[in-house]
């Protein structure tokens, strides 16, 4: 269950799209953000020398999906300057350390391998790690430490603008789900703070209807490329749950055709995401 949370944000050089410094007041954890052309300015930071483990966070070649690289350092800025020289795609860095550089090596090694775990397991982002991250020898307790601390830097990416570790689903007890269905297609889903949610095992009508919008067209084709519609008998099929940017995106991706999601979602009375959200 959420809580509500104080964050402190601080802008080392006063600009909100440079370097920013994240941190819950009373939590060890801390984090860093900087846009990959502010490297020369965010050495100067003590905190981005520490032990720790880093994010760096760009889009696949096609600009569909986010990609991240999870890492770890004894200093952190000396192997984001390796992957400066040998890696194209991030454009932004984050850095989670403690305010008290008391990380281990063992310590950065055992959150390199949570959170790449994590990342798989919850599937917003793509992983540009070529291997896994052994999972070191640690004590029971400094584990559950690192967990706790884990919670913190999860918290934190997200409001830096990565929620690579929020799940995609709502919690299950506060949940409205909405149906769109038409001809053979079938799919539940429900509106979320990222867009709308369509979930694993929806189906999707094969044919579309001449006058679809172009767009729409484009957008089924790159899920049937990346895996996230495979065809089943006679219909597409949903292979893992997918937010959409907006509910009529999903309605015309399900229907193959041209939606106004507002009215093709509707809830198990029949009342439709318009009427129950922009009434």
């Amino acid at each position: 269950m959420n809580r509500p949370q104080t964050i402190q944000i601080f802008l080392p050089d006063g600009s909100p799209t440079s370097i920013k410094e994240a941190e819950i007041t009373n939590r060890l954890v801390k984090a860093i953000m900087f846009p990959r052309n502010k490297l020369l300015e965010v050495t100067k930071r003590d905190m981005v020398h520490f032990t720790g483990v880093y994010f760096l966070f760009g889009t696949t070649e096609d600009g569909t999906k986010p990609l991240v690289y999870i890492g770890e350092g004894e200093d952190c800025f000396k192997r984001i300057q390796s992957h400066n020289r040998n890696k194209d795609f991030w454009t932004h860095c984050v850095i989670i350390t403690t305010k008290t550089d008391e990380y281990t090596k063992t310590d950065g090694k055992y959150l390199e391998h949570y959170c790449l775990a994590k990342a798989k397991e919850i599937g917003r982002y793509v992983s540009d790690n070529d291997t896994g991250s052994k999972k070191p020898s640690i004590s029971e307790s400094r584990e559950y430490d690192l967990l706790d601390n884990f919670d913190t830097a999860k918290i934190l990416l997200a409001t830096l603008g990565y929620p690579i570790f929020e799940e995609k689903r709502k919690a299950k007890s506060n949940k409205e789900l909405f149906y769109c269905q038409s001809k053979e297609a079938s799919a539940v889903g429900e509106l979320t703070d990222d867009g709308f949610l369509v979930y694993k095992d929806g189906k999707v009508n094969i044919e579309t209807t001449k006058g679809m919008n172009k767009w729409i067209g484009h957008l089924r084709k790159r899920l049937l490329e990346n895996g996230v519609l495979k065809i089943e008998k006679n219909v597409y099929v949903f292979q893992q749950d997918y937010i959409f940017n907006s509910p009529s995106a999903a309605a015309a991706t399900i229907l193959g055709r041209s939606a106004n999601g507002w009215m093709s979602w509707k809830d198990k009375n029949g009342k439709t995401l318009d009427e129950l959200k922009r009434k």
